[in-house]
């Protein structure tokens, strides 16, 4: 038998498919998981709050397969994992659709000035016109990070007649590489950010990114807080400097009721609900973990399988 400790939040999901060789043991508090992580082989130790779920992992020291429904799992111990040869799939992908749905309502609610337009219905108001004339047809979008969500992106901005410009390690005819994106950061309209959180993203875009835009320009963060110098940012919103920032990420999370960005001018915040805004993230959770029961029993790849060196 295999000792598997998961989520009692999951158990209706899971339980019942349980293979024969799996012998699970389920929790509710990180008290619990913290009690039982010692005895896992198969972990599923989702918190909330990552310090939580960092210390359950860490914890687990018979720990051979973590799984997780978070895409990003920069705040987990990954050298400690990679030292004890623990196999991490993480949830990349899960939520890619709907990521990218809040992404694109992001754009439209800034192009056509939407959130005035709902204010004014508070107020019992009838505009006379409207408070955002932007189109998103035929602006340029530069686009950093083609994973699963970027890939969705892509398609669904291109659908509104946009220039979707992705930036990769490879090259070819319709992208940038790495070291050529801030050269013609200028020439576009949108940037959006949905790259993993590694060393080599962190502040990705900072002071000296921010200068090279145009005025009109928006970022579109729906990556992580840290991949954005926030500081720089906020100075730069205050003196006008770029036209807006769409961020479903921010840093710290929860952002401080005083933080100044919640305030800045053209700065949109919403919270880090992009991957919540849908109904079957956990049954789709489920779904991929039970097939991956079934590849670890026959000694075949679990996916998808995140890379501890990389971080992603």
């Amino acid at each position: 038998m295999t000792t598997a400790i998961l989520s009692g939040l999951i158990r209706p999901l899971v339980e019942p498919r349980l293979p024969e060789w799996v012998e699970p043991r389920w929790f509710m508090s990180k008290e619990e998981a913290l009690a039982l992580a010692p005895t896992a082989e198969i972990g599923w130790f989702d918190f909330t709050q990552p310090d939580a779920m960092a210390e359950v992992v860490t914890a687990a020291t018979n720990l051979k397969w973590l799984n997780s429904i978070y895409a990003g799992l920069d705040f987990l111990p990954l050298d400690l994992l990679a030292h004890r040869g623990t196999v991490v799939t993480n949830g990349a992908g899960i939520n890619a659709i709907t990521i990218a749905e809040y992404a694109v309502m992001l754009m439209l609610t800034h192009a056509k000035g939407y959130r005035e337009v709902v204010r004014a219905q508070d107020r019992h108001e009838w505009l006379m016109d409207s408070p955002g004339k932007r189109e998103l047809c035929g602006e340029r979008v530069l686009l950093l990070g083609l994973g699963a969500i970027g890939a969705l992106v892509k398609t669904r901005l291109e659908a509104f007649g946009m220039e979707v410009v992705p930036v990769r390690r490879s090259p070819d005819a319709g992208s940038l590489g790495p070291d050529a994106w801030r050269a013609q950061l200028g020439g576009f309209d949108w940037i959006v950010l949905a790259v993993p959180s590694t060393p080599e993203t962190r502040h990705l875009v900072g002071a000296e990114e921010l200068a090279t835009m145009k005025p009109s320009a928006v970022l579109v963060n729906v990556a992580r807080g840290e991949v954005v110098d926030q500081d720089a940012l906020v100075a730069a919103l205050r003196e006008r400097r770029i036209e807006g920032a769409l961020l479903d990420v921010t840093t710290p999370e929860p952002l401080p009721a005083d933080h100044p960005l919640w305030d800045a001018p053209g700065a949109q915040v919403t919270m880090h609900l992009s991957g919540r805004a849908q109904t079957r993230m956990f049954q789709r959770s489920a779904d991929r973990f039970i097939a991956n029961l079934a590849r670890w029993r026959a000694g075949e790849p679990v996916t998808p399988r995140l890379d501890l060196t990389l971080g992603y």
